[in-house]
């Protein structure tokens, strides 16, 4: 997902959408280099980071002590793939409508390159919401239910986990091709989504399934927290209090609290602009009114949902980073902090400078 141009100041808000929604206005200069360089570094970025996490994965996935955590290795992997995927199918694609100075009906006289870029903004959108939302029920019930989950989650389980997941996003995503919904070109003409038209029960339906994969992964991650803090404060009170498991429970509580955040901060105004845009019966908002305060009226809410959109293209960016890549640089500051306050040695705080899903996977089983 990378709808990250934006046409140029003078460019008429009103002149956009044909009637399929193919745009007839003009894209941004070629000179403009400056916001050529935002989505291009966006796309750099968000390739290198899921590339680098999968490599780490890869060679985790592959070490002897890795049974227990198989399954969090299998998801944070399709995570970061599903996520390059997306990026490398979508941002290209803007770019270059972009860098031709044509407009999309020009490039896609027939709607089927928006149709497609419809579709992969749908998979690529809804299935990292779902994968996040399987992650955070794998980590609440290794934590809250052990011995159910030793006996019952394996790499295959999880692999098959993972298929149907994948299999669900892509079916939903092919429901237009049944009439049921449709993609349209977007504001402001460089990339297709679904469209809001008329109170579409597709995008409503695409809307509220995002809204249950958050309200999902919130309630695990809280549940998870719980747990470990429960388990933190019966290791505390028992005869040998365990530091360890307040250092543990500390750590996890910070990150599924950024990955609350994340999550949060990036899908929900897009979610939430969508619901209210069908709920309003909003049909092609961006194709302009007539009066001068009611076309600037018109360019705000265009520019409004442009950036919630945005927003959720930083998603595909952030999560290698929230999940997995920022977690031994954060660990290590926890472990400097501790050291301060502990005065306990150098030696020490490199043995315990290890990965947090392994020392969770260990302790709970």
């Amino acid at each position: 997902m990378s709808p990250w141009q934006q046409r140029p100041p003078n460019a008429s808000a009103a002149g956009g959408m044909g009637p399929r929604g193919n745009g007839t206005g003009r894209a941004a200069e070629r000179g403009s280099a400056v916001s050529v360089a935002i989505p291009l570094t966006m796309m750099l970025t968000g390739v290198v980071g899921n590339a680098l996490a999968m490599l780490l994965v890869s060679r985790s996935y592959r070490a002897k002590g890795s049974r227990r955590k198989r399954s969090f290795l299998l998801c944070i992997g399709s995570l970061a793939l599903t996520d390059m995927l997306g990026q490398l199918l979508t941002s290209p694609i803007v770019i270059s409508v972009y860098l031709s100075g044509r407009p999309w009906a020009a490039m896609d006289p027939s709607g089927r390159l928006c149709d497609f870029f419809g579709f992969s903004m749908t998979v690529f959108g809804l299935c990292p919401l779902l994968i996040a939302s399987a992650m955070a029920v794998e980590r609440a019930l290794a934590i809250r239910a052990p011995h159910w989950y030793a006996s019952h989650m394996s790499p295959r389980a999880t692999e098959r986990g993972l298929a149907a997941i994948w299999a669900a996003g892509v079916a939903f995503a092919l429901l237009p091709l049944a009439g049921l919904g449709r993609y349209a070109l977007q504001w402001p003409g460089t990339w297709c989504f679904i469209s809001t038209a008329g109170g579409s029960a597709f995008a409503a339906a695409f809307a509220a399934l995002g809204l249950l994969s958050l309200v999902v992964t919130g309630a695990c991650n809280l549940a998870t927290i719980e747990a470990l803090v429960s388990r933190c404060r019966a290791k505390a009170s028992a005869a040998h209090p365990s530091s360890q498991w307040g250092r543990i429970t500390m750590e996890t509580l910070i990150q599924l609290l950024g990955i609350m955040c994340v999550l949060s901060a990036c899908w929900s105004p897009l979610l939430i602009t969508m619901l209210r845009m069908i709920s309003e019966h909003t049909a092609e908002p961006c194709r302009g009114g007539s009066g001068e305060s009611q076309r600037w009226e018109l360019r705000r809410e265009c520019n409004l949902s442009l950036t919630a959109v945005r927003l959720a293209s930083l998603n595909q960016i952030l999560d290698p980073w929230v999940y997995l890549l920022l977690r031994k640089i954060l660990l290590r500051k926890f472990c400097q902090a501790a050291s301060a306050m502990s005065k306990c040695s150098n030696a020490e705080c490199r043995d315990r400078s290890i990965t947090l899903a392994e020392e969770i996977q260990r302790t709970a089983a």
